[in-house]
């Protein structure tokens, strides 16, 4: 009889081992899987030689630093995304003497997303494979989750170059947010920007 309710109470904690490690192992998988995708990416971005700078817009700060920067990659063009007033950009680039004819400046973009959106499609036509991406710290993580979806999707590699501000970072949910607006302009050409108007969750 001891034996018997022995070997039943093995058999139980046994099967219920197995249940706890198939659940755990169902847990780990996407987190293995996302951490391996971040690694490749990763080493992606060392082992690239970008051959184009794209500055996101919105801080002065940003577009001093990309000057600087720029000085030390002479052959290489700037695209500048929004941001300052087009006749302060010039300025500030022209003092750190890049050519007037290596800086790009668009205006189109009127968030993240479009900030990519915007001028990918001219990239891939002009053969250029991989940028460096200069915006804030804090906001480094949300430009490379829409950069990685956006630029990926055809296939353009991003070294990013944070610009360091002391900021703390901003809310995963922005990165969410825009990263699914991401997808949603690689399957249906649609940002979602109109809906920031409305909606102050979709706002910049």
């Amino acid at each position: 009889m001891l034996l018997r309710i022995s070997v039943r109470q093995r058999r139980y904690l046994f099967s219920r081992s197995r249940r706890s490690k198939v659940r755990l192992l169902s847990w780990l998988m996407p987190i293995l899987a996302v951490s391996l995708f971040c690694g490749y990416k990763q080493i992606q971005s060392y082992l690239i030689q970008p051959e184009a700078i794209l500055v996101l817009g919105g801080e002065e700060e940003r577009e001093l630093f990309a000057a600087d920067f720029a000085q030390q990659h002479p052959n290489l063009h700037i695209w500048v995304s929004s941001g300052s007033p087009s006749w302060y950009t010039q300025k500030v680039f022209a003092k750190a003497g890049i050519p007037r004819n290596h800086l790009h400046i668009d205006r189109r973009a009127t968030d993240t997303v479009t900030n990519f959106t915007t001028l990918v499609d001219e990239f891939k036509a002009q053969g250029i494979d991989g940028v460096y991406l200069i915006t804030a710290d804090d906001h480094m993580l949300r430009a490379r989750v829409i950069g990685e979806i956006v630029f990926g999707s055809r296939g353009i590699m991003i070294k990013p170059v944070p610009v360091s501000l002391g900021r703390d970072p901003e809310p995963i949910e922005k990165s969410l947010r825009d990263g699914a607006r991401a997808l949603l302009w690689v399957t249906t050409g649609y940002t979602g920007a109109t809906l920031g108007q409305t909606s102050n969750f979709l706002k910049k």
